[in-house]
C-alpha cells in the first residue's frame, strides 16, 4: 500500500480533538495505511480498527489487542469537542446529514454519529449528547477495481450492482469504476455522472473532488440519490450514472427511468451474501428493474474490494422465485468460474 493511503488516514483523524488526535497521528505508518476505522466512544477506549482487527490506543502510544490500563479512554468532552470540530463549528450545517447519523468531511471522510435523538412528531431532526464516533477512513485506491472490471470484460452496459457487507470496500472500488470509465481505462472514454449524496465517492470539498475522478466525470454532490439520478438523466446526458448504497422505493423508481432513457446504472447495496440480498424486498425490486444485468459479491472487511462472486441478476431472482438454496450457491458458473 502507498503512503497515500497514511496522509488519508492523517486527514481523516484531523476531525478528532487535540488529546485525541496527537496520539492518533503518532501511529506507525503501517498501521495507518491499513486503519479502516477509528471509534471514540464516551468512558471507553479509543480503537482503531483493521483489516485484522481491533486494536486499542495507549496512552503512552502505541497499540494493544486488549483494552485495560494504560488504554487511553475517550471523554466525555473529547467527544463534544471532536463533535464540534467535525461539523466545523456549526452543528446547524449539518442537521440534514445528522438526521441520518453521519456527517461527510473533507477528503470524503463519513463520521458516524451515536447519542441521543432529538425527536419531533415521531421523526428524527438531530442528535444530542453525542456518545460514540465512528471516523471511517475513505480510500482512493486505483486498481481496486481491475478484478471486477477484468471479469466482466470491461462491460458495464447492462448495469452493475456491488453488493457487500459494511467496510467490504463498496465505495473503494465504485470510485475507480467512475474513474477508469471516465479516463477511458478500458477502451473509450465514456461519460460519467457520479451522484454523491453523501459526499463519500469524490469527496467533492468547495466545488472540487478530492479523489480522482477522471476527465469525463461529473460529480452531484449532495443530491438526494433519486433526484440526482433523474437530474443526471435530464441534464447531463450521462452514459453511465454512479451511485452508493441504493435501497428507497424512490430510488428503485430513478433507477428504472434511467433505464428507460438508456443509461446505464452502476451501484452498490448492503448485503452479506446472494440470499441476504435477494431476501431484501427493495434489492429485490431493483433487480426486477432490469438495469442490472450482473450482481457482484465482495468478501467483506478482513479482505476489503476482493469480489467473492459475480451473478446474472436473472439467475438470482430465478433461484430466489424458485425457492432454491438461501445461499445462492452454483448460480452464475459461466462467468469466468468465479463464485
Amino acid at each position: 500500500m502507498s503512503d497515500l493511503n497514511g496522509e488519508r488516514f492523517d486527514s481523516a483523524a484531523a476531525c478528532l480533538c487535540e488529546r485525541i488526535r496527537v496520539p492518533v497521528l503518532n501511529l506507525p505508518g503501517a498501521v495507518k495505511r491499513r486503519a479502516q476505522e477509528i471509534r471514540l466512544r464516551v468512558g471507553r477506549p479509543v480503537c482503531v480498527c483493521c483489516p485484522g482487527g481491533i486494536y486499542f490506543l495507549r496512552e503512552r502510544g502505541g497499540l494493544s489487542r486488549a483494552p485495560g490500563s494504560g488504554c487511553l479512554t475517550a471523554a466525555k468532552a473529547d467527544l463534544e469537542d471532536s463533535f464540534r470540530i467535525l461539523c466545523g463549528y456549526s452543528v446547524y450545517s449539518h442537521e440534514g446529514e445528522l438526521r441520518s447519523g453521519y456527517v461527510t468531511i473533507r477528503g470524503g471522510h463519513r463520521v458516524g454519529v451515536c447519542g441521543t435523538a432529538v425527536l419531533q412528531n415521531g421523526s428524527v431532526t438531530g442528535i444530542r449528547d453525542v456518545s460514540s464516533l465512528n471516523v471511517r477512513v475513505a480510500r482512493e485506491i486505483p486498481g481496486s477495481a481491475d478484478r471486477l472490471l477484468g471479469l466482466l470484460r470491461g462491460s458495464l452496459e447492462g448495469g452493475l450492482l456491488v453488493a457487500g457487507p459494511p467496510a467490504s470496500g463498496k465505495t473503494t472500488v465504485l470510485r475507480d469504476i467512475a474513474r477508469q470509465l471516465s479516463d477511458g481505462s478500458r477502451g473509450e472514454a465514456r461519460k460519467v455522472a457520479v451522484v454523491d449524496e453523501r459526499g463519500e465517492i469524490a469527496g467533492v470539498f468547495r466545488g472540487e473532488p478530492q479523489n480522482s475522478m477522471g476527465a469525463c466525470c461529473d460529480v452531484l454532490d449532495g443530491y438526494p440519490k433519486a433526484e440526482g439520478i433523474l437530474t443526471a438523466v435530464r441534464s447531463l446526458s450521462p452514459q453511465i450514472v454512479v451511485c452508493d448504497e441504493l435501497g428507497t422505493q424512490a430510488e428503485v423508481e430513478a433507477v428504472e427511468q434511467s433505464l428507460n432513457a438508456g443509461v446505464a446504472v452502476v451501484a452498490s447495496i448492503h448485503a452479506g451474501s446472494a440470499g441476504e440480498l435477494v431476501r431484501r424486498k427493495q434489492a429485490a425490486a431493483l433487480l426486477r428493474t432490469g438495469a442490472f444485468g450482473h450482481v457482484a459479491l465482495l468478501c467483506g472487511s478482513a479482505e476489503p474490494g476482493k469480489v467473492r462472486g459475480i451473478y446474472r441478476a436473472g439467475d438470482l431472482l430465478a433461484e430466489a422465485g424458485g425457492g432454491g438454496p438461501a445461499d445462492c450457491r452454483g448460480v452464475s458458473r459461466g462467468i469466468s468460474g468465479v463464485v
